[in-house]
C-alpha cells in the first residue's frame, strides 16, 4: 500500500474500528477532509459480535442502512436471561417497548462489519491508509499538531491536522502518552471465548436472541450470541482473579470448566462442534480521565471501554462516534479546536455510559431482571430502554431507587433469616 501524499487533512483519524471509520464518515458528511490510519489490512477478526438497537440511529446517519437491512446478517429481536438453575426468563423483546424499525437490530460478524463501515468510509470520501502504524502523536505543548506514521514498505513521515481523533481502540495512543487510563475499581474482568456449529438454535424471532447464561453460584457468566453460516459466538465472563487463579491450566479446559458449571449452557452445546481456537482478555475495563483536549479527541474504546454484559461496546463507540463528529465539526468550523469546544459532548456521553455501568454492577450484585419487573410492571419499558441503549436520557434514572428498594428488601429478608436461625439454635 502506497501511502498518499500529504494533503493538509483537516482531521486525522487513527485507527479504522466502528469507531474510527464512522468518525471519518461523518466529519467527512460535513464537508471536511479527513485521513483515516488503520495499522492493520481488513478485514480483520474482532470480538463484539451483538448490535443493540439504538446503534441504528448512526448507522443511519453514516447512510449504511440499506446495507445492513439487505446483509446477511442474522437479525436479533431480544435479549434473553437464564439463571444458575437453568430457568429462562421472560425475553425482552425490543418491538413490545417501541414498534419502530430500529427495536430490530442485528448479530455481527466483526471482520465483515468493521469492513462495511470501512468501505463506507472511503465511499465518502475519507482517505484510507491500510498497513500505516501510527508511532507517535505529536504535541506542541499541550495542542496535539499531528502524527508521525510509518507504512509499510515505506520511511515514516509526519501528517499533520487540525484535529488528531484517537479511535486506536484499547491500544489507545493517547490515553497513554497523557497517562490517562483509569481502571475500574469494580470490574475487573477477564473473557475466555470461541466459536461453535450446530449449537442449538432458539426458533422464530427468538432465533437471533442474545442470551445471558449464570454460571452456579454467580461466580460468572456466559454471552450466547447467535451468528450466520450457523455459527454461535459463546464466551464465559468472570473476574479475571476467579479465571486464571490456576495460572497452570490452558484456555481450553478453563473454558470448558466453566461450561459445566452452566446448567443452561450445557443442553445448547450437546451436538455443537467447535469450530475455532480458544481467545482470552484480561482485565479490560477501563475509561480516560478526559475525552478530548486542545487539538485531539478519543472515541469508543479508546477512550474507554466497559464490560460486554449488555452489549454496549458498539453502540458506545458509534455514539461517542456520532457525538464527538459533531463537536469536532463546530470547533473546526468555529476556528477552534480548543479543549473546551472538543469536550463539549463528554459530559452527556459519560452519563449514558455511566447509567450502562451501574447496571452492569447490579448484575454482578445479584440484579434479577424478572424479579425488578415483577415489582414494577410499569416500568418494564424503562427497564428494556437501557437493554436496547437508550442510555442518553435522564428518565433512566428513575431504576435506581427501585433496584435500590430490591436490595433493601433482600437485607431485610437476610436478617429475619438469621435471627431466627439464631433463636433456633
Amino acid at each position: 500500500m502506497t501511502l498518499n501524499q500529504p494533503s493538509d487533512p483537516d482531521v486525522i483519524v487513527i485507527g479504522g474500528g466502528p469507531s474510527g471509520s464512522a468518525t471519518a464518515t461523518l466529519l467527512a458528511q460535513k464537508g471536511f477532509k479527513v485521513e483515516l490510519f488503520e495499522r492493520d489490512h481488513f478485514p480483520r477478526f474482532h470480538i463484539g459480535e451483538s448490535l443493540i438497537p439504538h446503534t441504528y440511529h448512526v448507522i443511519k446517519r453514516l447512510g449504511l442502512l440499506p446495507k445492513m437491512q439487505q446483509s446477511h446478517f442474522t437479525h436479533k429481536h431480544s435479549v434473553q436471561f437464564v439463571t444458575e438453575h437453568g430457568k429462562l426468563s421472560e425475553p425482552f423483546y425490543f418491538h413490545d417497548h417501541e414498534e419502530e424499525e430500529w427495536s430490530q437490530t442485528w448479530q455481527v460478524r466483526r471482520a465483515e462489519f468493521d469492513q462495511m463501515l470501512m468501505t463506507n468510509a472511503r465511499e465518502h470520501g475519507v482517505i484510507v491508509h491500510e498497513g500505516a502504524r501510527v508511532l507517535e502523536v505529536l504535541f506542541e505543548g499541550t495542542q496535539a499538531v499531528g502524527i508521525r506514521v510509518k507504512p509499510e514498505g515505506q520511511p515514516e513521515r509526519v501528517v499533520k491536522a487540525k484535529v488528531i481523533v484517537d479511535a486506536s481502540g484499547q491500544s489507545s495512543l493517547i490515553i497513554d502518552k497523557l497517562n490517562l487510563r483509569e481502571w475500574d475499581p469494580e470490574l475487573k474482568k477477564a473473557a475466555v471465548w470461541t466459536y461453535w456449529k450446530g449449537a442449538y438454535r432458539d426458533e422464530g424471532k427468538d432465533a437471533g436472541a442474545t442470551i445471558v447464561l449464570q454460571t452456579k453460584g454467580k461466580a460468572g457468566w456466559f454471552w450466547y450470541i447467535p451468528l450466520h453460516d450457523d455459527i454461535i459466538s459463546v464466551g464465559v465472563v468472570a473476574s479475571n482473579e476467579y479465571l486464571f487463579q490456576n495460572r497452570t491450566k490452558d484456555l481450553e479446559a478453563l473454558y470448558f470448566e466453566e461450561v459445566e458449571r452452566c446448567p443452561g449452557l450445557k443442553p445448547r452445546l450437546e451436538n455443537a462442534t467447535r469450530c475455532d481456537g480458544f481467545r482470552a482478555q484480561k482485565e479490560y475495563s477501563y475509561r480516560a480521565k478526559q475525552a478530548a483536549g486542545d487539538g485531539w479527541v478519543l472515541v469508543g474504546d479508546a477512550f474507554g471501554f466497559l464490560d460486554p454484559l449488555y452489549s454496549s461496546g458498539v453502540l458506545l463507540a458509534l455514539t461517542s462516534a456520532g457525538m464527538a463528529a459533531d463537536a469536532i465539526g463546530d470547533a473546526l468550523a468555529a476556528n477552534d479546536p480548543s479543549e473546551t469546544r472538543l469536550r463539549s459532548w463528554e459530559k452527556g456521553y459519560v452519563a449514558g455510559m455511566d447509567r450502562m455501568r451501574r447496571l452492569v454492577v447490579e448484575f454482578y450484585d445479584g440484579l434479577n431482571f424478572g424479579r425488578l419487573v415483577r415489582r414494577n410492571p410499569d416500568k418494564k419499558g424503562l427497564i428494556t430502554d437501557v437493554l436496547i441503549g437508550n442510555l442518553f436520557k435522564d428518565e433512566v434514572d428513575e431504576l435506581w431507587p427501585l433496584i435500590d428498594a430490591l436490595k433493601a428488601e433482600d437485607v431485610a429478608k437476610n436478617a429475619a433469616t438469621a435471627e431466627l436461625a439464631g433463636a433456633a439454635a
